[in-house]
C-alpha cells in the first residue's frame, strides 16, 4: 500500500529529512555518499486501525479485515489525507448513530516510515549530519533584563549560526548582525538567515530553550515585517502550534516549531530529560548546564574562558563593545553544541531503530516508541491490535536502607539489565499480544546490544568507537523499558499481571543476594532493585573474588556486575546517600532530593555540600563554622539576598493558578504568588526565584511575604532574617546527629533552644 518505495535505504543513501504534503506525496531528503544532498518524492497512503467497518467509506478510502481476536480488527488506506480525513469523521458518526473506534498514527510521516519499514538516517553515523547550532541575542525596551518581541523597538541584534558536516567537522560560524537598530535593517536580517539556512540546507536545528524564545521571538518579528519563516526543505515554511512535554512529575508547556525536512532539537529539553534519573542539576540555564557538563569550566568567567554578559547588559555590547558582543553569541553556540554533542547521539541512534522522525524521538515517551516497534509488525502481519490497557498497581522493586552515617571501603554490585533479563527467562509475551512479537523483539535488541558494547570496546578508529558507544547506550535504554512498559497505563501492549511477577522474582533474587553478601561479612549499605552497596575491608582491593561468590546464587542468564568502588559513603536515608571514589580530592556522586534539591537555597545548599565532603573526607572544613558564620551575617542583615532566594519551576501558567485561587482553591503556593507579580509573567516549566520579606500584621504565612529576588529592595522589602536562620535550625536538626558533640553544643547554645535539638 505504501506506492513507490523510494530507494533511501540502499548503501548510497540514507533519509535525512522527510515532509508528507497535503496531497500525500513523500518529499525526502536523500544524503549521498558524498555528503550533498538530493530530493525525491514518493507515492503515501495514509492508514488507521479501526474497530469496525460498519462505516460509510467514502471515495478514496478501502477498508480490510485483520487476522486475530484484537480490539481493532480493520486496517483502513486512504489515497490522499482529504480522503483519510473523511474517513476518521465517517468513523465518528456511522449509519446507526453508533461510533467506530480508531487508533491513528500521527504524524504522517512516522506512518511512512513505519509503512515502508525505513529508518531516518539509515547507514549514516552522527559525525554525518549536517548540524546547524542557532542562537539569537535582543534588545530590550529600555536597556531591562526582559526582550519583548511585541515591542515594535525589541529587535533580534544578531542571529548566531554555527554549521558542522562529514566533509566540514570543524564548526563554521555565520554571526549575522543587524546593521543598525531599525525595523528596515530587522526585515533583511531576518531574509539574511532565511537565505543561509537554505544554503548551508542542515539536518538538525539546535538550541538551548530555541522553541520558547529564539524560534517563537523569530516567527514573531518576521510576521511584524512580513517575512516568510522560510525555514524547512522542499520550499516550504515553519509551521507552529501549542505543544506540553512531560519531564518527570512536571509539564512544560512551548510552542512548538516544525520545520518540514529538519529536526528541531531543544537542549534546554534535553538536559532536564537527562536529570530525570539522576537529579543532580541545579539549574537547567546553557550556561549552567555547560559547567555541569564540563563543555566550560567553572572558572570559565575568572579567566576569561567565557565571555559573560548579563541580559541588561546585552543592548550595551552590542553598540559599545560589538567584539565581547560577538564572543558571548559564540560562546552560547560552542556550548549548546557541546550539550547537543553529549545528549542527541541516543535520539540519533533511536531514529535507526523506531519508525519516529528525530524531532519527535526527543519529544516523545518510550511507550509511544515501542508501541511503533509493535505496531509495525502488526501492520505488516495484518493482525488486529488491542487497544491501549488501564493498570491496576502492583509491587514494586526491592528498596531498603541498612545503615545510617559513613562507612569506608564501599563496593556496588549491580545485576546486569535484571528485568530484561528475567523477562527473557519467563519468556512469556503479554496477554494481548497475540501475534508473539515481544520477546523475540527484546531478545534481538538485546543481541544487539551486546555486539555494539562489545565494537565500542574493541575499535580502534575513535569516532566509531563513539558511535558503537551511542549506540550500546541507546539499546541498553530500549531493553530496560520493556519491563516498565509492561507495566504503564496506555501501554497497547502491556500486561500488569506479567509485570508484577518480574518485579516478584526481582525482589527474591536481590534478597538472595544480600544473604550471600552478608554471610561473607560484608556490611550492607543500601539496596535498589538491582543494586547493592556494600562495605567490606576484606573484599576492597578484590572485589572479583566476592562476585565469583555471589554469582552462585543467581540463575543462568542473570549476570552480576561490579559496578564501582569507592574510598566512602554518606548514608542518610533510603535512596539518599553520596559516595567519593577516592580520597582525597576524588570525585563525589551524590544521590537523593533529600541531600541535592533543585529548589533549595544557595546557602543551604553550600553548607550541605561542605557537610557531605566532610563527612566522605575530601576536606578538614566542617560545615559548623559556616553555619555559624551564616547565622551572623544573616541576623545582621549582610547576607546576600540571592544566596537566600529559593527557585522553583512553575507547576502551573499564572492564569490558570489565578483562576483557581479566584473560584476559592486552595492551598495557595509562594512560587506561584510571585508569578503573579512578575512582568512579564513567566510560564510553567519556567524557574521562578524569590525570598520571604519580614513579617507584618496579619502576614505570616510564606506565599503572603513572597517577593521575586529582582524586585529585592533592602530598605523597602528586606528579607526576613529570623526566617532565614530558623531555616539553619532545621537544617542542623537533620544533620547534626552525623556531627558529633559540637554540633550539639551549638544547638543548645541557641537562642530559645529548649533540650536536645537531635
Amino acid at each position: 500500500m505504501s506506492g513507490q518505495t523510494p530507494s533511501a535505504q540502499n548503501s548510497a543513501q540514507s533519509i535525512c529529512g522527510l515532509w508528507i504534503d497535503g496531497d500525500g506525496v513523500a518529499h525526502l531528503s536523500l544524503a549521498n555518499a558524498d555528503g550533498t544532498r538530493a530530493g525525491q518524492s514518493a507515492v503515501f497512503h495514509p492508514f488507521a486501525w479501526l474497530t469496525s467497518a460498519e462505516i460509510d467509506s467514502p471515495e478514496g478510502a478501502r477498508i480490510e479485515a485483520l487476522k486475530g481476536r484484537g480490539v481493532f480488527t480493520q486496517l483502513a488506506h486512504a489515497d490522499t489525507p482529504d480522503a483519510y480525513d473523511a474517513l476518521i469523521s465517517a468513523a465518528k458518526k456511522t449509519p446507526a448513530g453508533a461510533r467506530v473506534g480508531t487508533d491513528v498514527l500521527r504524524p504522517f510521516e512516522n506512518q511512512f516510515l513505519l509503512q515502508t519499514r525505513q529508518r531516518l538516517f539509515g547507514d549514516l553515523g552522527f559525525h554525518q549530519l549536517r548540524r546547524c547550532q542557532l542562537d539569537i541575542e535582543t534588545d530590550s525596551a529600555g536597556g531591562g533584563a526582559f526582550s519583548d518581541p511585541s515591542n515594535p523597538t525589541d529587535y533580534v541584534l544578531a542571529i548566531g549560526l554555527q554549521f558542522t558536516s562529514a566533509d566540514s567537522p570543524a564548526p563554521r560560524r555565520q554571526l549575522l548582525v543587524l546593521d543598525e537598530p531599525t525595523a528596515a535593517a530587522e526585515k533583511k536580517l531576518l531574509e539574511q538567515f532565511n537565505a543561509v539556512l537554505a544554503a548551508e540546507d542542515p539536518d538538525t536545528i539546535e538550541g538551548h530553550n530555541i522553541f520558547k524564545f529564539d524560534l517563537d521571538y523569530l516567527r514573531q518579528r518576521a510576521r511584524r515585517h512580513k517575512v516568510p519563516c522560510a525555514w524547512g526543505r522542499f520550499g516550504q515554511k515553519a509551521a507552529f502550534r501549542n505543544s506540553r512535554l512531560k519531564v518527570a512529575e512536571r509539564w512544560l508547556d512551548f510552542p512548538r516549531c516544525d520545520i518540514p525536512g529538519r529536526a528541531v532539537i531543544d537542549t534546554y529539553m534535553l538536559v532536564q530529560l537527562h536529570d530525570i534519573t539522576t537529579r543532580e542539576m541545579t539549574s537547567y540555564g546553557l550556561k549552567d548546564s555547560a559547567v555541569f557538563f564540563g563543555i566550560t569550566a567553572e572558572d570559565a568567567d575568572a579567566t576569561g574562558a567565557r565571555t559573560y554578559i548579563k541580559g541588561s547588559e546585552l543592548r550595551n555590547a552590542y553598540r559599545e563593545n560589538r567584539e565581547a558582543f560577538l564572543a558571548y553569541l559564540a560562546d552560547d553556540l560552542r556550548e549548546t553544541k557541546g550539550l547537543a554533542d553529549l545528549l542527541l547521539p541516543t535520539y540519533f541512534e533511536q531514529t535507526r531503530t523506531f519508525p519516529i522522525l528525530l524531532q519527535d524521538a526527543a519529544l516523545r515517551g518510550t511507550t509511544t516508541k515501542i508501541d511503533l516497534l509493535f505496531l509495525e509488525e502488526y501492520y505488516h502481519a495484518r493482525q488486529s491490535c488491542p487497544a491501549p490497557v488501564e493498570m491496576s498497581a502492583f509491587a514494586g522493586g526491592y528498596t531498603r536502607s541498612f545503615k545510617e552515617g559513613v562507612f569506608k571501603n564501599v563496593l556496588h554490585f549491580d545485576v546486569a539489565s535484571l528485568y530484561p533479563s528475567l523477562l527473557l527467562s519467563i519468556g512469556q509475551n503479554p496477554a494481548g499480544d497475540t501475534l508473539g512479537v515481544f520477546i523475540p523483539m527484546l531478545a534481538r535488541l538485546r543481541e544487539y546490544r551486546l555486539k555494539y558494547k562489545q565494537l565500542a570496546r574493541t575499535t580502534a578508529d575513535e569516532l566509531l568507537r563513539a558511535e558503537y558507544q551511542a549506540r550500546q547506550a541507546s539499546f541498553k535504554i530500549l531493553i530496560n523499558s520493556f519491563y516498565g512498559y509492561l507495566g504503564f497505563s496506555g501501554a497497547r501492549f502491556g500486561d500488569g499481571a506479567l509485570a508484577a511477577e518480574v518485579t516478584r522474582r526481582g525482589r527474591e533474587l536481590l534478597q538472595a543476594l544480600i544473604d550471600r553478601l552478608a554471610a561473607e561479612g560484608c556490611d550492607i549499605l543500601e539496596a535498589d532493585t538491582d543494586g547493592i552497596y556494600l562495605s567490606s575491608k576484606k573484599y576492597f582491593t578484590d572485589p572479583s573474588a566476592l562476585l565469583a561468590s555471589a554469582q552462585t546464587v543467581l540463575p543462568e542468564g542473570i549476570e552480576l556486575e561490579h559496578d564501582g568502588s569507592y574510598a566512602a559513603m554518606f548514608c542518610y536515608k533510603s535512596k539518599n546517600y553520596a559516595l567519593i571514589d577516592k580520597c582525597p580530592g576524588g570525585k563525589i556522586t551524590i544521590r537523593g532530593s533529600a541531600l541535592r534539591s533543585r529548589g533549595i537555597e544557595p546557602y543551604l545548599k553550600k553548607l550541605s555540600d561542605t557537610l557531605i565532603r566532610y563527612l566522605l573526607g575530601a576536606t578538614d572544613e566542617s560545615p559548623l563554622a559556616l553555619l555559624e558564620d551564616y547565622r551572623s551575617r544573616i541576623g545582621k542583615c549582610e547576607m546576600p539576598v540571592a544566596e537566600l532566594a529559593k527557585s522553583e519551576i512553575l507547576s502551573q501558567n499564572p492564569e490558570t493558578y489565578e483562576r483557581f485561587i479566584a473560584e476559592g482553591g486552595k492551598p495557595r503556593r509562594a512560587t506561584a504568588e510571585v508569578a503573579l507579580q512578575m512582568t512579564p509573567r513567566p510560564r510553567m516549566g519556567e524557574r521562578v526565584s524569590y525570598y520571604i520579606t519580614a513579617r507584618e500584621k496579619g502576614k505570616t504565612a510564606d506565599w503572603q511575604r513572597a517577593r521575586p529576588l529582582g524586585a529585592h529592595d533592602a530598605g523597602l522589602a528586606p528579607y526576613d532574617p529570623v526566617y532565614y536562620n530558623d531555616k539553619l535550625d532545621d537544617w542542623l536538626e537533620r544533620y547534626g546527629a552525623f556531627l558529633g558533640d559540637e554540633a550539639k553544643r551549638i544547638a543548645a547554645e541557641k537562642p530559645g533552644a529548649q533540650g536536645e535539638l537531635f
